[in-house]
């Protein structure tokens, strides 16, 4: 119809408004322009017709409309990762920013991803940002790039570690240190000695206020000064003195991690050296290496490459240095320690200015601050690196093309490895929303343990210490995946802290907590287990869930039942373990005495190695496989069909491995395959020999003595179970029950160490199953040793059971030596204990010693322990324990 080619939009916007209304259409606003000429006499049939079409037209476009507006809020959809870039003047952070696919907002958007300023911003507005948020400036930063602080922090752990901290000159700061700098001028006029001094303000930069004296009294006084022994013998480049710009990538400081980049600038003077004297002392292109000075020299040339002109790289240093036989491999290796060594300082102050920033917040969550530090060496004559200060903001200027190539890089691979994602908005927002929730579900505040029941408390105990594994187990997977996705992106960054080597790693961590004592004295020994668990952690996933497992299972069997018309039950008693002796008052004084000797006689005991000697009635081989009706252990317990099914399984070796491997492309990778495996299982096979061949020694006592005291234990096993019991799993807090075990675990590290010819340990696969089985005998406050006492209970070999990896018979045969050699050593320690507390009571003189009673052939000491009447049978003892156990249940009922 023709109607639809009306062009007049006044006329539709009133017929619209109108028809909205529902009124009627007056003639002179329906009618205009082209609608005027083609409308026909008014009738009710074409008016009607008019707004039927007219009806049907709005539709259409309304349609079309809503179908275009529907497009754009889906482009809409599409977010970007926003960058506020109103702090930097620097056209290279613009410029890599968008190269990442990073978007440029306003610059008054405080919500951006992506915070970068040229100067340190306020602690308020650290604290201001949310959680998905990131800024290129930590909080107490400012502890290592003041000239005045970085001096007094390295001063202060030097006097600890005097060797660590010896890479920066001679420093002074004044006023405070004025007499000891002209005591120590004195000194060295004394000696006939003259050396130069270097003076900068404390909180310079750029080269300004920067002096060189050859008397230290000229030095001002009352400045806040900084004054160094001047590097009179600097290595020199084609005559000129020069320094190093290395760049370092702080990316969290809550763990710490360090980055190092692969390259930096090498900056020369623009005139030749010439060692300092009193008329060259003022010409600082001589011994200045600053940009900022140099370039208003008249000599100073812009690079037409890497290796020539007043600004060189780092890469062509490299091979200067080794053309002209100097060690590079070391020279850096000393770079990177001083580094992390100058970082560690920082830390207290970093993380508590932080933490003081961002309160509450998880340590295993993203750091919303990094920062790029630009640190400056110096390297003398014997190529030894010398710390001359920190930049907090190095200059990102690109007059030169060696600049443009060196620091995008640094931006676009600084970038990368913060990690920020488009999710990471909406994923803080939800956990603010959790947040909001928990806070207003929380339950009243927990009342006081002090009326809680025994079994209250140790359940509340076991969900706390679940709730802790949780948490650790979120930061060991949380770590993983940072170290996952730095190890895909490092780009020409690499990782110096945390450490791959074992070795420095722990020496970091040790300089670390020391930082911590000294710093923040206060904190020291809090900090200590954090950093422990933080950077030196050795428990493995698998191991962490272990425990949970464990405490699960502690929490169910510790479970109270409160339901109405049913007394509370009492303890369920355990299975392995009778009930004690009655102790006497005279058993009572001796216990102090017990724990004492137990500390003593673990320093003492030692295992044995190569010597070989027959094998007692109580100990088994476990070169050969084990029995059909026996399951390993001393007691000769029959072993149910389970576990030997589960020992089957866990020998057996999956046939869609197998399928796998042979599905594998190249032939050179098969070999060296199987020759990896045929190594390991070789190496594991002479572990096996050498743990067998491993005895427990009695101090002051031969192997045979020693054998034949662990056979009369084990005859009369049935007497001595409940002191040994009591023993264990009384007398002994958790820390000598981990003494007990390390005696025999550190001398099977030290055999691993000598067969496999590995300094790692850690890291090998077989110690990590053994670590796993020891941490299993000491679960449940030593039941799990206790366990392998005993003919029904839990076993150890259950940790196998749940796990996916595939456990070899050799290996499986090594672990259940190891728990022999276990509760070997636990009876060894109880036999000691016994006869250390009997000693006292025993009546001696200098020229006549008391015999020790003996009954059946055995001796027994006169002690509690070894006083067995004639007639004595240990049925009977067995009975009165189960029956005291029997009044003390209906008593408690």
């Amino acid at each position: 119809m023709t109607m639809r080619q009306s062009t007049s939009l006044s006329s539709l916007s009133s017929y619209d408004k109108d028809y909205s209304a529902q009124s009627h259409y007056t003639r002179n606003n329906l009618l205009s322009g082209q609608w005027q000429s083609k409308v026909p006499e008014r009738n009710v049939n074409r008016d009607v017709l008019v707004s039927e079409e007219y009806v049907n037209d709005r539709q259409d476009r309304v349609i079309g409309k809503t179908d275009r507006s529907a497009g754009q809020k889906k482009k809409k959809k599409k977010h970007l990762i926003t960058a506020n870039l109103s702090g930097t003047r620097y056209d290279v952070v613009r410029q890599m920013v968008e190269k990442v696919g990073f978007s440029v907002t306003k610059d008054d958007d405080l919500g951006a991803y992506l915070i970068w300023n040229d100067s340190f911003v306020s602690m308020d507005r650290i604290s201001e940002l949310k959680s998905y948020q990131r800024m290129n400036h930590f909080p107490g930063m400012g502890e290592i790039t003041r000239k005045d602080a970085l001096a007094r922090n390295l001063l202060r752990l030097q006097k600890a570690f005097p060797d660590d901290y010896n890479f920066i000159p001679k420093t002074w700061i004044l006023p405070t240190d004025h007499s000891l700098l002209l005591g120590y001028a004195r000194d060295l006029k004394a000696k006939k000695k003259q050396r130069t001094f270097i003076a900068k303000p404390s909180n310079g930069a750029q080269g300004h206020g920067i002096a060189l004296y050859k008397n230290a009294e000229k030095i001002p006084q009352t400045e806040h000064f900084i004054v160094q022994e001047y590097i009179d013998k600097p290595l020199l480049l084609d005559g000129y003195k020069f320094d190093l710009r290395v760049y370092v990538l702080v990316t969290s400081c809550d763990p710490l991690r360090i980055f190092l980049l692969n390259d930096g600038l090498v900056r020369l003077c623009t005139e030749k050296y010439v060692p300092p004297s009193d008329g060259n002392v003022g010409r600082l292109f001589m011994h200045l290496t600053n940009y900022s000075v140099n370039k208003h020299s008249d000599s100073y040339e812009k690079s037409m490459g890497v290796d020539t002109g007043s600004k060189r790289s780092i890469k062509y240093l490299n091979d200067h240095l080794r053309k002209n036989d100097y060690d590079v491999t070391l020279l850096w290796k000393n770079i990177s320690e001083m580094i992390v060594k100058t970082m560690l300082v920082a830390e207290p102050h970093i993380l508590h200015a932080y933490r003081m920033c961002r309160p509450g917040q998880s340590p295993a969550s993203d750091s919303v601050c990094f920062e790029v530090l630009g640190f400056d060496f110096m390297i003398d004559r014997k190529c030894r690196p010398w710390l001359i200060e920190i930049n907090r903001s190095p200059s990102f200027g690109t007059d030169e093309k060696i600049d443009y190539d060196i620091k995008s890089s640094l931006i676009e691979d600084t970038l990368h490895l913060l990690n920020i994602k488009v999710s990471d908005k909406r994923r803080n927002l939800a956990n603010m929303k959790a947040e909001a929730q928990k806070r207003l579900f929380r339950t009243t505040k927990k009342g006081d343990t002090a009326d809680m029941t025994e079994l209250e408390k140790r359940r509340h105990n076991i969900a706390k210490r679940k709730e802790e594994l949780k948490e650790q187990l979120n930061r060991v997977r949380k770590a993983t995946a940072r170290e996952d996705y730095e190890n895909r992106n490092l780009g020409r960054f690499r990782r110096i802290f945390p450490s791959d080597d074992k070795i420095r790693q722990e020496k970091y961590c040790n300089l670390l907590m020391t930082a911590f004592s000294v710093i923040l004295s206060g904190r020291g020994a809090a900090m200590q287990k954090e950093i422990l668990q933080t950077y030196n952690n050795r428990l493995q996933e698998e191991d962490i869930t272990d425990q949970i497992e464990q405490c699960e299972v502690d929490e169910k069997e510790g479970r109270i039942f409160t339901s109405q018309g049913r007394p509370p039950r009492i303890p369920k008693p355990l299975t392995s373990m009778p009930d004690n002796l009655p102790v006497t008052a005279e058993q009572r004084e001796d216990d102090d005495d017990s724990d004492d000797q137990t500390e003593s006689f673990s320093k003492r005991i030692l295992t044995g190695g190569s010597r070989s000697r027959p094998q007692s009635v109580h100990q088994r081989s476990n070169s050969e496989s084990p029995p059909s009706n026996k399951s390993g252990g001393a007691t000769g317990r029959p072993a149910s069909n389970t576990s030997l099914q589960r020992t089957k399984s866990l020998t057996r070796i999956p046939a869609a491995n197998k399928t796998a491997s042979s599905q594998r492309t190249g032939v050179d990778e098969n070999i060296l395959s199987s020759m990896v495996k045929e190594r390991e299982e070789e190496l594991t096979k002479k572990t096996l020999t050498a743990l067998n061949e491993m005895r427990i020694k009695f101090p002051g006592k031969s192997d045979a003595e020693a054998d034949n005291l662990l056979d009369r234990l084990h005859e009369n096993m049935k007497f001595h179970k409940p002191r040994i019991a009591s023993y264990w799993l009384v007398k002994l807090d958790s820390i000598k029950r981990r003494k007990v075990i390390d005696i025999v675990r550190s001398n099977v590290r030290a055999v691993i160490q000598r067969i496999w010819k590995c300094s790692d340990i850690d890291s090998l696969r077989l110690f990590r199953i053994f670590s796993r089985v020891f941490n299993r005998l000491l679960w449940s406050h030593g039941q799990g040793l206790w366990n392998c006492f005993a003919s029904v209970g839990n076993s150890w070999e259950t940790i196998f059971s749940k796990s996916s990896e595939c456990i070899s018979e050799n290996e499986m045969n090594s672990c259940r030596r190891i728990v022999q050699l276990c509760k070997d050593c636990l009876l060894i320690v109880y036999q000691f204990a016994t006869e250390a507390k009997a000693a006292p009571s025993q009546p001696t003189s200098d020229t006549e010693e008391q015999s020790p009673i003996t009954y059946n052939g055995y001796s027994y000491l006169p002690s509690r322990d070894a006083k067995p009447p004639p007639t004595w049978n240990p049925q009977t003892f067995s009975q009165r324990y189960s029956k005291l156990y029997q009044s003390k249940v209906e008593g408690m009922t």
